[in-house]
């Protein structure tokens, strides 16, 4: 596994700073279905309006049995439980079709974000729209929006999921970290690395 990984991270990441990825929200697009409530692992219906920061949000596409999530998610829960207290706030959304993958179902994430300690919401996207709405692909990507609901960053955690202490760009953090300073963020898209989305069927 250890060799997939750095296969393809290096082969991937390389020009990760001028990647668009095709049908994913553009830089500037405004944040979408900010009123589509969805179910929590506290039992809240809860939408994007309901998490955002008084200086913007972070919304992470994630799930429970893809590796590459699995291989950041140490990473995403220490990010997603310190931004808020920074003013940015953070949501997780699983759009998986659990009829997919059952590891994906709900009881599941409860027990995750409790084994992973989240303490930012994890929440359903019960018909994948959200995820078409945001034109994610992957798991995990993230789309980080400014105060005004601007996106500012969309792609991947870092450039290393396998090996934390060899992370050369922490991609996401510093695009956060640029987003509070008041900074350009430097490498503002990345590619997204992961697992494919398994999304519901469209009703």
């Amino acid at each position: 596994m250890a060799s997939r990984f750095n296969a393809v991270t290096m082969a991937a990441l390389v020009l990760a700073a001028t990647v668009q990825v095709a049908g994913a929200l553009e830089l500037g697009a405004t944040m979408p279905m900010t009123t589509v409530k969805m179910k929590s692992v506290d039992g809240k219906e809860i939408d994007l309006s309901d998490v955002a920061g008084p200086k913007g949000t972070l919304v992470i596409f994630s799930c429970n049995h893809c590796p590459w999530v699995k291989a950041w998610e140490t990473r995403i829960a220490a990010l997603g439980n310190e931004l808020p207290t920074k003013g940015i706030g953070v949501v997780a959304i699983n759009s998986n079709d659990p009829a997919a993958y059952p590891g994906d179902d709900y009881a599941d994430m409860v027990e995750r974000a409790k084994a992973r300690g989240f303490t930012f919401p994890y929440v359903v996207d019960s018909t994948s729209d959200v995820a078409r709405a945001f034109g994610a692909t992957h798991t995990p990507e993230a789309f980080l929006f400014d105060r005004a609901g601007k996106l500012v960053y969309h792609g991947t955690i870092d450039d290393n999921a396998q090996d934390a202490a060899k992370v050369e760009h922490h991609y996401l953090r510093d695009a956060a970290d640029a987003l509070l300073a008041g900074k350009p963020i430097l490498a503002s898209e990345t590619k997204s690395i992961g697992c494919s989305l398994k999304l519901r069927p469209r009703g």
